[in-house]
């Protein structure tokens, strides 16, 4: 199953329980309450146990300030359904300070690592959480 609108698009890998997504331009309030309503629905599937969501924001922008609260909230909704790992690729500096005051609202720092590559961030979860899927 994959999810896909302008701004955003999911892709569910059920067999080793990871969320990808593709994360594109400025987003609003608005943009960003509709991406973790579809996020749930695409998301269900593997909420009964352990996932990583794995996140390209390399096309991703600088927000609106509000929605470091939406997103922040909606990492916390991640947390407390079995997300184990957030696996984020960007290399702009803005929007890395922007995420990083996402993960500080959602209690997520303890499980979100940055990659400026997706090499980096496909071994790393080779490394941390297929390879124990194995």
């Amino acid at each position: 199953m994959a999810g896909w609108s302008l701004e955003y698009s999911f892709e569910v890998d059920k067999e080793n329980a990871v969320i990808y997504e593709k994360i594109h331009g400025i987003w609003k309030a608005e943009t960003a309450a509709s991406y973790h309503e579809d996020f749930k629905t695409e998301v269900a599937p593997l909420l009964k146990a352990d996932w990583v969501k794995v996140v390209d924001l390399s096309n991703w922008r600088t927000s609106y300030p509000e929605v470091i609260e939406i997103i922040g909230q909606h990492l916390e909704w991640c947390i407390n359904n079995n997300m184990v790992l957030s696996l984020n690729i960007l290399n702009n500096p803005s929007t890395f300070r922007q995420l990083h005051q996402m993960f500080k609202i959602g209690g997520t720092k303890g499980v979100s690592h940055t990659f400026r590559t997706h090499a980096d961030a496909k071994k790393f979860l080779q490394e941390n959480w297929l390879s124990k899927k194995s």
